[in-house]
C-alpha cells in the first residue's frame, strides 16, 4: 500500500522557518497568535471538556486524553494543554520550530513529545486533534483534512481554526495585518487559500466528521485583544466536529 500523498507545502514551510527561533518572543513575528492563544484555548478547553464530560474548572480537566496539535510551530499550544494534563504531542514539518518547541518544553519542565512529520506520516490515533492556523498553508486542503480526520479516535473531537475567505478578512487579514501594521510579515498569508466555512464543512462531512460549534475569533483594538464571537465570522474562526466512529478508520 502507497503511503498518502504529502500535503507540505515546502515554500510555506521555508517562510516560517527563517523566524522560527523567535516563536515564544511575545513581540516576534508570531505577535498575533500570542495574543490569540488565551481565547482559543478557551474554546478547545470548553469543547473537549463537554464532549468527554470533563469539569471545565478542572486544572487537570484534560487527564488522560491522548491530544495532537497538528503544525504545533513552538508549541504555543500544546504547553497549556499538557499544563491541563492531557498527553500531548506537537508535529510540524518545520525541523526548526519543533526544535524551538523541544527546548522550550524541557525549560518549562513539561513531559511533551514533539515530531518532525507530517499528518500524513503520523499513525498513532488520537482522542483529540487540533489543527489550528494551517489548513490555508498546505498544499491540498481536502487531502489534509482526510489526513486529520484518520488521526482520530471513534468518537473523538477534532479542532480547526483558520481565516474565511471574504472581503474583510482580505482587507484585515492581508493588507491590515501585514501590508499596514506590520503584525505578521509579508507574505505570511494567501487569500486564495482561505477556508469559508462551509467548505471546510464540506470537506470534514466527507470524512465523517460532524460539525458542533463554531465561533468567531475577533479582535477588540480598544482592548488590543481577541474575543470568541458567535456571529462574526467573517475574518478568523474556530470550529470543532465529531467523531462519527467510521469503519475500517
Amino acid at each position: 500500500m502507497s503511503s498518502p500523498k504529502s500535503t507540505v507545502d515546502t515554500h510555506e514551510i521555508e517562510r516560517f522557518s527563517k523566524d522560527a527561533d523567535r516563536w515564544w518572543d511575545e513581540n516576534g513575528p508570531f505577535k498575533p497568535l500570542h495574543r490569540l492563544n488565551p481565547v482559543r484555548m478557551g474554546f478547545i478547553k470548553s469543547q473537549i471538556c463537554e464532549h468527554f464530560g470533563r469539569d471545565v474548572m478542572a486544572l487537570d480537566a484534560l487527564k488522560g486524553l491522548n491530544v495532537l496539535d497538528i503544525g504545533c510551530g513552538g508549541g504555543l499550544v500544546c504547553e497549556p494543554l499538557a499544563r491541563l494534563g492531557g498527553k500531548v504531542t506537537g508535529a510540524d514539518a518545520d525541523t526548526v520550530a519543533v526544535d524551538v518547541a523541544r527546548a522550550h518544553a524541557a525549560n518549562a519542565g513539561l513531559d511533551i513529545t514533539y515530531t518532525k512529520k507530517s499528518a500524513e506520516a503520523i499513525t498513532q490515533k488520537f482522542d483529540v486533534v487540533l489543527a489550528l492556523e494551517i489548513i490555508e498553508h498546505v498544499s491540498d486542503q481536502a487531502a489534509f483534512v482526510e489526513s486529520v480526520a484518520s488521526l482520530c479516535r471513534p468518537n473523538g473531537m477534532v479542532i480547526f481554526s483558520t481565516l474565511n475567505r471574504t472581503a474583510k478578512s482580505y482587507a484585515l487579514g492581508i493588507i491590515a495585518a501585514e501590508q499596514i501594521l506590520g503584525w505578521v510579515p509579508r507574505g505570511t498569508h494567501s487569500w486564495r487559500k482561505f477556508v469559508r466555512p462551509s467548505e471546510l464543512t464540506k470537506l470534514a462531512r466527507a470524512q465523517k466528521l460532524k460539525p458542533v460549534a463554531m465561533n468567531g475569533l475577533i479582535f477588540n483594538p480598544l482592548k488590543n485583544a481577541f474575543a470568541l464571537s458567535k456571529r462574526d465570522v467573517n475574518v478568523n474562526y474556530i470550529m470543532s466536529f465529531t467523531d462519527q466512529a467510521r469503519k475500517g478508520r
